[in-house]
């Protein structure tokens, strides 16, 4: 486990190792979760993410209280009220943010907090112009990457689970008879209809992309081509024979369908170089001592 040892200090406020560390835990763990590290290779690299990261709040946060010292508890109030709705009331509110219910006064600071910050944003973003149409397509040109269709496949299958058999092998045995059938030629809906289960047991699985069914299953259906069967596999559901019915290769929507996406990204692109020119403003004039010493890994 990675246990660096730090001491970050910016414009005089001292940042807590337990939010280092705990920044830097969730960045490893999504580079974890998309399968891009092994235990403890690129540690060092995600604390430093992590640290940019907090320095980049932290010198936001001290800005907006700079500019913006007074809010009022009018606005306090508006912006709790709006919290609380989003969460489905006050209760699941303070389950989400984590806090014994009713315990409104420890949170209020941090809701001011984030009102100066909405300031801070709106005053650095400015007045905001429509992209020309000559601007938007430019972009879209530009950046055909970002308005692609998604890869969608149309996917039958047959499956079935350990319910009343004695073993695993036997059902895999049963299944592998199944699929030289239908190599042989047998129609795959009238075979999979009388080795169907029981009614609730679906089929035609329909149109689906990527994530919405299990990985396992994903893995193996948009490996195929369409037309084509595929080995018995197993997924946690049980063992499996899918064939690929259809299939909608990812390729580039339309502009007059993406317009409003198109002038969404131009408008997202445009704060966040604001964005940036600002934090890198405040980096430059900001004194940062990290005084953290080498760091280590220990993995098991």
């Amino acid at each position: 486990m990675f246990r660096p040892t730090m001491a970050l200090i910016i414009n005089s406020e001292e940042i807590d190792d337990e939010l280092i560390e705990g920044e830097f835990r969730q960045i490893k763990g999504h580079y974890e979760r998309s399968l891009q590290v092994a235990c403890c290779e690129r540690d060092p690299e995600f604390l430093g993410y992590a640290k940019e990261n907090l320095i980049t709040r932290t010198l936001v946060n001290q800005a907006a209280k700079q500019r913006f010292p007074d809010i009022s508890n009018e606005e306090v109030e508006t912006r709790l009220a709006k919290l609380k709705e989003e969460a489905g009331g006050e209760q699941q509110f303070f389950i989400r943010i984590g806090m014994p219910f009713g315990e409104e006064a420890a949170i209020r600071e941090q809701v001011a907090s984030g009102v100066r910050v909405d300031k801070l944003l709106a005053s650095i973003y400015g007045e905001e112009a429509t992209a020309s149409e000559e601007e938007l397509r430019s972009y879209y040109d530009a950046h055909p990457e970002e308005f692609m269709s998604e890869e969608v496949i149309h996917v039958c299958h047959v499956t079935k689970g350990m319910e009343g058999a004695k073993s695993r092998a036997e059902v895999y045995a049963n299944m592998r008879s199944l699929r030289i059938e239908l190599l042989a030629g047998a129609d795959f809906l009238t075979v999979a209809e009388r080795e169907r289960g029981n009614e609730q047991q679906q089929i035609d699985l329909g149109w689906f992309k990527r994530g919405e069914f299990m990985e396992e299953f994903e893995t193996i259906a948009f490996s195929m081509n369409e037309g084509e069967l595929s080995p018995v596999f197993m997924t946690p559901l049980g063992f499996h024979i899918c064939k690929v019915m259809g299939h909608k290769p990812s390729g580039l929507v339309p502009y007059e369908q993406v317009k409003d996406a198109v002038q969404a990204r131009v408008l997202e692109t445009t704060r966040d170089s604001k964005f940036t020119a600002f934090v890198e403003a405040q980096k430059a004039a900001a004194t940062i001592t990290d005084s953290a010493p080498d760091t280590e890994s220990e993995c098991h």
